[in-house]
């Protein structure tokens, strides 16, 4: 698998690597968090924005005909990294549990390597499924729930927090039968 400057140089792509840049003052900001209360709501601000990108790059991809291989790398790299910034951070304080953190970046491990190997596989890299979309929103509405102060124990955060949880599981098993399927249909070809 090849990658040239001007496949990576969309708008789509420059709007991930945007997201994926917001790591940065995200893991600044939260040095304030405990010491600063507006600064939760900066942060707040920049994961709406972040997720904002996201949605406005696939959109942009599609809709410009700029889906490309860098693409299919960068987007869920950016979601992956920018996610784990604000997840690590808010368990570091103590406002998600630890067993959620590990669970999203074992998660997200398994399948960059597993992605890495299909790729190397296939020679092509596997495009970001609903079910890895959806179950981003779900940890994101668990995250910025916490950034407001809900209530753990309320209904609300309750059925995101475990439905999230679900989610987890749920589309890594269907990453690995999609990449095993990808891994079959090669084999066959």
């Amino acid at each position: 698998m090849k990658i040239n400057s001007k496949e990576f140089l969309t708008v789509s792509n420059l709007l991930s690597l945007l997201r994926l840049l917001l790591a940065i003052p995200l893991w600044i900001l939260f040095d304030f968090y405990n010491s600063v209360y507006s600064v939760k709501y900066w942060l707040f601000a920049l994961c709406v924005f972040a997720a904002i990108t996201d949605i406005l790059d696939g959109f942009l991809a599609r809709k410009l005909n700029q889906v490309t291989e860098a693409g299919k790398i960068i987007d869920p790299l950016a979601d992956k990294i920018a996610m784990a910034v604000v997840v690590i951070r808010l368990a570091m304080y103590g406002e998600l549990p630890l067993h959620y953190l590990a669970m999203i970046v074992i998660r997200d491990v398994l399948i960059f390597f597993g992605g890495i190997y299909v790729t190397s596989k296939i020679g092509k890299v596997l495009p970001s499924n609903i079910l890895g979309k959806v179950t981003v929103l779900i940890i994101g509405i668990v995250v910025l729930l916490t950034l407001l102060q809900v209530d753990k124990k309320s209904l609300v955060f309750s059925s995101f927090y475990y439905f999230s949880i679900i989610m987890i599981v749920l589309s890594f098993i269907a990453y690995v039968i999609r990449a095993k399927e990808y891994l079959q249909r090669k084999k066959t070809v």
